[in-house]
């Protein structure tokens, strides 16, 4: 079979802003990496972003350097640089293909780098170590309950009824009357939001998203063909600017809205009962379907959030979805994610099904469902971690990073930073050479926004936060040695 070959115009449209480390205004420090070594660092962090897929080959010197405006001594160089890192793999008689080097690989949750000293803490990543003890004895109680189910087939596509009961329940407890035939089991919250996507759209529909929003929800959109319509998320109020998603649904037709109203992934926001409210009047003004994912909504820090969208949806007469998952609650391991919906879409949603699958393990159903049943004494524990990692994470960055602005977040895993200068891009390649793997802020937006900003979660233990910020602080210096004579520039 023929490799595949990244098309060299694609390639220099995705590597972006891969020379500079400022937004290219006159006057401002270049970064101080050879051309060669900063090309070859933009494109290891598409490969550790996954837009450059492993197995594919690069294009060839000659069409990179066109399309860059570059000498093929510089694509020649920068090639040979990843080859030396293991980031190419070549054959004789074959194009060298794009592969990880095993020391980048994932190991548990730290990633080793050729050229850092040490464990490289990995902060791509918002989700915690599973609670052992509440796993292991909830496959245990899963395990004694299986032998049930072993004389049936053992296919639900909608789920088990056990655990849509006990979603249910979960549902009835907030303040939202739910009944089992209103939940769909996934195998996580992304295989719903596809299914939903895939579902309620078609190709070249319009999604309407907050934003930046979470960066496999965006992928999903685009691998059904519809379009991204970002409403951005301010700095005034709850941030959801409820004019502007009015406005963009009528102008641009929206048939869906992907919405994530508590512990906003990645700003960590919670939109207000009032907002809510006029949400939900706005997706029947303009006859959109209103997807809301609440996967966060069990890590409130400060203060629980308000009640279900979906509970204002009643009162509008507004039919609105809503996504979960045990997966950011207890581990992202448990692959269980669930749909509220109206009983004709959830039929719907089970035929689109089994194009994909047939169903979600019997086991994990029923391992999330013991979860559940014990889910107040588990989730207590999980959030007094998170308080306590969180304020690490805040220490941390007063000390080493003190120009670095964010707005604290009042739930979920993580906190949305506003750097003095838009290198994200940059620095999330250049941070694992000094012990950090970073989530660039590009990953959760729509046409390379968000270069000044970064998401930097607080789910790893306390010391491994420390050093990642110390990492990430020695590599943002090593970028921009000099913060003198900058200019104000365009947030975005």
């Amino acid at each position: 079979m023929a490799t595949r070959v990244l098309n060299a115009t694609s390639l220099a449209r995705d590597l972006g802003r891969w020379r500079t480390d400022n937004d290219g205004a006159p006057g401002r420090r270049r970064t101080s990496r050879p051309t060669y070594r900063a090309l070859a660092d933009g494109i290891r962090l598409l490969v550790h972003d996954g837009r450059i897929p492993l197995g594919v080959g690069l294009p060839s010197e000659r069409d990179l350097s066109a399309a860059l405006d570059l000498s093929r001594t510089t694509i020649t160089s920068s090639y040979a640089v990843l080859r030396e890192e293991g980031y190419l793999v070549s054959k004789q008689g074959a194009r060298s293909t794009v592969t990880l080097p095993d020391m980048a690989r994932p190991n548990g949750l730290l990633v080793q780098s050729r050229d850092a000293v040490g464990p490289v803490v990995d902060m791509s990543h918002a989700a915690m170590a599973a609670p052992t003890e509440a796993m292991t004895a909830a496959y245990s109680s899963a395990l004694q309950a299986l032998p049930t189910y072993l004389t049936t087939h053992g296919m639900e596509p909608i789920g088990l009824a056990v655990l849509r009961e006990s979603i249910a329940r979960r549902f009835v407890e907030r303040g939202l009357p739910t009944t089992p035939d209103q939940i769909m089991v996934t195998s996580g919250a992304q295989q719903a939001v596809r299914l939903l996507l895939g579902t309620l759209t078609s190709p070249g529909d319009r999604v309407l998203i907050d934003h930046p929003t979470y960066p496999n929800a965006l992928e999903a959109i685009r691998r059904i063909g519809a379009r991204a319509v970002p409403v951005p998320i301010g700095p005034d109020g709850d941030g959801w600017d409820l004019d502007g998603i009015r406005s963009a649904a009528r102008q641009t037709a929206s048939k869906v809205a992907y919405m994530i109203p508590d512990f906003h992934n990645p700003t960590g926001r919670s939109m207000s009962s009032d907002s809510r409210a006029e949400l939900a009047r706005i997706a029947r003004e303009v006859s959109m379907t209103l997807i809301v994912d609440e996967t966060m909504v069990d890590l409130w820090l400060d203060a629980p959030p308000p009640p279900p969208v979906a509970s204002f949806g009643r009162v509008s007469g507004t039919d609105i979805v809503t996504i979960g998952s045990a997966s950011k609650s207890y581990w992202g391991g448990l692959r269980i994610g669930w749909i509220r919906a109206h009983p004709s879409l959830i039929s719907r949603l089970a035929g689109s099904r089994a194009a994909h699958d047939l169903g979600t393990s019997v086991m994990d159903q029923l391992a999330a469902g013991f979860l559940l049943d014990d889910a107040d004494s588990i989730l207590a524990t999980r959030r007094d971690q998170l308080r306590e990692r969180r304020e690490t994470l805040e220490t941390a960055l007063a000390e080493h990073l003190p120009d670095w602005r964010y707005r604290r977040s009042t739930g979920g895993m993580s906190l949305w930073l506003e750097l003095p200068t838009p290198v994200s891009s940059a620095l999330a390649a250049t941070a694992p050479s000094f012990g950090a793997v970073l989530a660039a802020g590009p990953r959760f937006g729509v046409e390379g926004a968000f270069e000044r900003f970064i998401r930097l979660p607080y789910t790893r233990e306390p010391a491994e936060l420390a050093a990642a910020v110390t990492a990430t602080a020695a590599a943002y210096r090593a970028l921009a040695p000099s913060t003198e004579a900058r200019e104000p520039a365009l947030v975005f």
